[in-house]
């Protein structure tokens, strides 16, 4: 993070060794699917996630038919940019294309788009109805074996349109690589304002492209770590008001609700929720040390996870909610740790030098991505719960943060950029670590955290 040195102590693990005295707009309305066509028997054309950054696939997808001709090529351009961003796709440039798409229900002629150089293809039509929606159909073709994988129809407001072509760019994303999406999702960030040593920080949405972005608080107290829910959207921030004690707020994303669950002296970290969103985990400090704690959202219930002289901090639960990883200095140097989410059996899982922190579960179940500092560098890596496969995706002047996709298989983070004027920026890269990309944003950003599935 940015900003004062006080703010960047509040976020991070310094803060434990200091005191800690120091209008939302509407939500996205739902999108309905009218009809799904059964799709017919899938042909060989499929993506290998862990491989296809090797070869991104070629893909065309034409302008969609409309009556409005650039409202229809600006939701086929939202399916380009979503399946291009991810690193798995390569989309054709149009202007290679033999056939030229006249009729959705028409077979396309696949020697045409085999030529075009094409392994898939996606057709679209958006129709804006009288009554302020709109209808958007599209089919996903492989050109391969000349045979169509799924075709769906949506139907939802005008406002709603870039969502729409994000669903679409998930069910090609899941027809072709056999996992789930990550495009109809969003990120809550902090946005940062104003110069380096006074920076202003909001609450902020945006989709997971950059667009869209709307701020959930105006600056009036400090805010820090934001965290989804893994089952609405509800999310956790901290916040800090001008001479008030640091409060977990709750806000929800779609009313704009916001309650208090708690008063926390001496917290470092926001909470993070369970996977069934019932209960959240928070680290607190006393007398120097900090503990792991544990709430029970229905009844307030407080119970204490760790115990003893030590610097336990950052935890996060497990996809199945039996286990929590933690960062801890119980062994005189900063580490990962794995316990049961009752406090039991706590283990060391980080073996490497360097001080590891902000460990997050990916919701695979498969990796736990971390912050590591070594030799001055900041950097973002993964490795298994049981500590083994542990690799570096991007390294940099303080990278810090990881959240993980929906899906597992992307991150983002953020950035520092170095300098009087520099400030942060977010950033997403795969598990490949070849594909990274920075995150458009209004103003500098820091402290992502991804949305589970809209729908």
């Amino acid at each position: 993070m940015s900003g004062t040195t006080m703010k960047r102590t509040l976020t991070r693990r310094t803060a434990l060794q200091m005191s800690a005295a120091a209008t939302l707009a509407p939500a996205l309305g739902p999108i309905l699917p009218a009809i799904a066509q059964q799709p017919p028997p899938r042909g060989p054309l499929q993506v290998d996630v862990d491989q296809a950054n090797v070869r991104p696939r070629p893909i065309a997808i034409p302008p969609f038919l409309g009556d409005d001709p650039k409202f229809a090529a600006d939701v086929a351009a939202v399916v380009t940019a979503d399946l291009e961003s991810s690193g798995l796709f390569q989309p054709l440039d149009p202007q290679g294309f033999i056939e030229r798409i006249g009729d959705l229900n028409a077979v396309p002629r696949f020697t045409d788009w085999r030529s075009a150089g094409a392994e898939a293809l996606v057709v679209g039509r958006v129709s804006q109805l009288g009554d302020g929606r709109v209808r958007a159909e599209f089919r996903l073709w492989d050109v391969v074996i000349g045979k169509q994988l799924t075709g769906q129809q949506f139907t939802t407001a005008v406002a709603n349109w870039r969502r729409v072509g994000h669903i679409m760019a998930d069910q090609v994303w899941e027809k072709l690589t056999l996992e789930k999406g990550y495009f109809d999702s969003r990120i809550v960030f902090i946005d940062e304002t104003g110069p380096k040593q006074k920076r202003v920080k909001r609450l902020a949405i945006m989709d997971q492209d950059g667009f869209n972005t709307r701020l959930l608080s105006q600056g009036g107290e400090l805010v820090l770590t934001p965290r989804f829910s893994p089952v609405s959207q509800d999310i956790t921030y901290m916040s800090y008001g001008a001479g008030s004690q640091p409060r977990v707020v709750m806000l929800n994303i779609e009313s704009g609700q916001r309650s208090v669950v708690g008063d926390f002296p001496g917290m470092t970290f926001a909470p993070r929720f369970s996977p069934d969103g019932q209960r959240i985990v928070m680290s607190l400090q006393q007398e120097g040390d900090s503990s792991i704690l544990e709430m029970d959202l229905r009844s307030r219930q407080i119970r204490r996870l760790t115990q003893g002289r030590s610097i336990d901090t950052g935890p996060c639960y497990s996809p199945d909610g039996r286990q929590l990883v933690f960062e801890s200095d119980r062994e005189g140097h900063q580490a990962l740790y794995v316990m049961g989410s009752d406090g039991s059996a706590p283990r060391r899982i980080s073996l490497g030098e360097g001080r590891y922190s902000t460990p997050v579960w990916s919701p695979r179940a498969d990796y736990i991505a971390f912050t590591k500092q070594l030799s001055g560098r900041f950097l973002i890596g993964v490795m298994h719960p049981d500590g083994s496969g542990e690799r570096v995706l991007t390294d940099g002047y303080h990278n810090e943060g990881p959240t993980w996709a929906p899906n597992g298989r992307f991150l983002m983070f953020f950035r520092e950029q170095q300098g009087a004027t520099g400030g942060p920026r977010i950033y997403s890269i795969d598990l490949t670590a070849r594909n990274e990309r920075v995150i458009r944003t209004p103003s500098f950003a820091s402290d992502p955290a991804w949305s589970p599935l809209l729908r």
